[in-house]
């Protein structure tokens, strides 16, 4: 059957896509919050205050902005990591995610994630994800989103500028250290509870987007035209 297909971002042309993980190629939202809510019951803290606090962010960041007298963050953020890799009851991929990365050349596209290697590919196998050549983790940069170091490191890595990547996220943190880094946005809306004001395009699946190679090696990022997934500010 024939889709009519139109630009997604019609004066911008790509080199590279970069995703986050958590939220964004998959859902891992419930088992992210069994394990913070534990951890934050633990601490005397209100669990539905704190909850909304974590996502998109690393467990050092999450910890640090407590200011909670006394932690071992080293011990603390073992126990969340620990606690995390041994919960992947329910982790899925968001819908048409798969099909979408089989059209992006492998060389031009990579995942900027605040989890650690070890559950990153964990939390990937667990959805049928394939992990890219490119995985930019926790410990590859000294500080995580919202700060661009991510981002930035992974445009490096990939031999293009920032400036011509696409970035998928998911969290306020996640797109906050996008636009820093100077990266186009798709908002993945997907796993929100409300409604996220934000000027970006922003889509519930990649069922209804396409890629397209140019001959220069750009790529072109086309939506179906009927769709009614996809906002666009």
């Amino acid at each position: 059957m024939n889709e009519t297909l139109q630009p997604l971002f019609p004066q911008r042309r790509f080199r590279a896509i970069l995703f986050d993980m958590d939220g964004t190629m998959l859902s891992s939202i419930a088992a992210t919050e069994r394990v913070w809510s534990a951890w934050a019951r633990r601490h005397g803290l209100d669990v539905e205050a704190f909850l909304p606090t974590i996502h998109g962010m690393r467990p050092i960041e999450t910890m640090q902005r407590l200011g909670l007298p006394g932690l071992d963050l080293a011990a603390e953020i073992g126990a969340v990591e620990r606690g995390e890799l041994e919960d992947i009851d329910g982790i899925q991929a968001i819908a048409g995610i798969v099909a979408f990365l089989d059209r992006i050349p492998a060389d031009r596209w990579g995942i900027v994630t605040s989890a650690s290697r070890e559950l990153a590919t964990r939390r990937l196998a667990a959805a049928g994800l394939p992990v890219p050549a490119l995985l930019v983790c926790s410990h590859d940069v000294r500080v995580g989103k919202p700060a661009p170091d991510g981002f930035l490191l992974a445009a490096e890595r990939l031999g293009q500028p920032i400036e011509t990547c696409l970035v998928f996220e998911d969290s306020a943190a996640g797109i906050q250290a996008a636009e820093a880094a100077g990266a186009a946005v798709v908002v993945i809306n997907a796993t929100h509870r409300h409604p996220m004001e934000t000027p970006h395009p922003s889509i519930a699946g990649f069922e209804t987007l396409r890629v397209k190679p140019g001959a220069a090696g750009e790529l072109d990022i086309l939506v179906a035209a009927a769709s009614d997934q996809v906002i666009n500010p």
